[in-house]
């Protein structure tokens, strides 16, 4: 009945969003005499704005053509190297890449968006390294013939990835994936793959929930594992691919993010109207280019997602060493050639500090050397992975480190 309920309003509301913006169009339209009135530019502004707010939005591609080097714009090609079920394997590569450069799996968040919230962290990696990215599936599209999806698989696949990327690869994993790819890196060590990562840099990442709880942290811990059960949990109606699998909606989580902060999302339209009525279409369409994509959401597979509120937010599994996969203890002290790289966000409201560095002090098998936490003064949870602060102060760490703990 929830996904239902849903589907019958965004319906309702991508019928009003249609209208509104035809009827923006015509207001402003200088053939149309109402255009010249006082009032106009107000209302056509106010719907315009509304046509945005109320829109459904599918999955965005990435459309990384070209990434500046040396003054120059390189062209990028993109393939996807690997077809799964539950998500695919995308490849960047840059014209004028140098043969020795690093190669990067960069590991998406499965948290309600797609992979293309990450395209800011992808073009800038793409500048010095062969870039790899998981690009997660939208469980509603998955077909339930395919079977389930939980962090054993999540796992399983980062492992066949790097298997596809090859031998001293390195991974850079953002916010949520940091568990199971820290646990990737152990499970590989211990069985001594060879295509184990050089290094593992983690952003954001809830490895310890516990250290500087946030809200986020606090609802997970408040309510039991049941409730998620019966309150967040829906069923996947019949008009899509795949009916009848449980899910996580995509829309609850967004519902959910921009309730801890509505007051600035509101500030936010706010702020893309007053630009509308001036004229200001480049700074309104930087507003509209980042809500299309922050509202661009997909589900998650009920079992990965209780799974995780289970053992990430609620057991703390990995920090108390406490943490299976495939009914096997995942040993973090197996990591001993793996250099990590921990990464925090001073104004990260998803992710407190404390919560990612605490992966430099659950892996004894490391030396002081193979070990560097970074904190970025100043950005918030978006800000690690993507804007100026990314691109300028926390990227740059990022490829020195792997320059500093190559394999090659």
């Amino acid at each position: 009945m929830l996904y239902n309920a849903y589907e019958m309003q965004r319906q309702f509301l991508s019928g009003a969003s249609a209208w509104a913006a035809v009827s923006a169009q015509w207001l402003t339209n200088p053939r149309n005499p109402l255009g010249y009135l006082g009032f106009t530019p107000m209302m056509a502004s106010a719907l315009d704005v509304f046509s945005h707010a109320s829109a459904s939005y599918g999955k965005p591609a990435f459309g990384i053509e070209t990434v500046p080097v040396d003054g120059k714009d390189m062209a990028v090609t993109e393939t996807v190297v690997e077809r799964r079920a539950f998500g695919d394997l995308r490849h960047f590569k840059r014209d004028g890449l140098p043969e020795d450069a690093p190669r990067l799996l960069i590991v998406a968040p499965m948290s309600g968006h797609y992979a293309t919230l990450l395209r800011g962290t992808v073009a800038r990696m793409v500048e010095s390294a062969e870039v790899w990215v998981t690009d997660w599936a939208d469980a509603r599209s998955v077909n339930i013939d395919k079977g389930s999806f939980d962090l054993d698989d999540y796992i399983d696949y980062l492992i066949d990835f790097l298997g596809v990327i090859g031998p001293d690869a390195h991974m850079l994993a953002v916010c949520q994936p940091s568990v199971p790819a820290l646990a990737a890196t152990a499970v590989m060590a211990k069985a001594g793959d060879p295509n184990r990562p050089a290094t593992l840099t983690m952003m954001g990442g809830p490895i310890d929930t516990r250290q500087s709880p946030t809200t986020v942290n606090d609802l997970a811990m408040q309510r039991p594992l049941a409730w998620f059960r019966t309150q967040v949990i829906a069923t996947v109606p019949l008009q899509y691919e795949g009916a009848g699998r449980r899910v996580y909606p995509g829309f609850l989580q967004l519902a959910g993010f921009m309730t801890m902060n509505l007051g600035e999302h509101m500030m936010s339209h706010y702020e893309m109207f007053k630009h509308l009525r001036a004229g200001d279409d480049e700074s309104a369409e930087k507003t509209k280019d980042f809500y299309e994509e922050y509202r661009s959401v997909c589900d998650m597979t009920a079992e990965f997602y209780l799974q995780t509120v289970e053992e990430v937010f609620q057991k703390h599994s990995l920090p108390k060493g406490e943490f299976m996969h495939r009914g096997e203890l995942v040993d973090l002290g197996a990591i001993t050639d793996t250099a990590i790289l921990a990464i925090e966000g001073e104004r990260d409201d998803i992710s407190g500090i404390g919560q990612t560095r605490a992966a430099l002090d659950i892996t004894p098998g490391l030396s002081i050397k193979q070990k560097k936490y970074h904190l970025a003064l100043g950005a918030g949870h978006y800000g690690i992975f993507n804007g100026s602060k990314w691109r300028e102060q926390i990227a740059p760490v990022v490829e020195e480190w792997m320059a500093a703990n190559s394999r090659d």
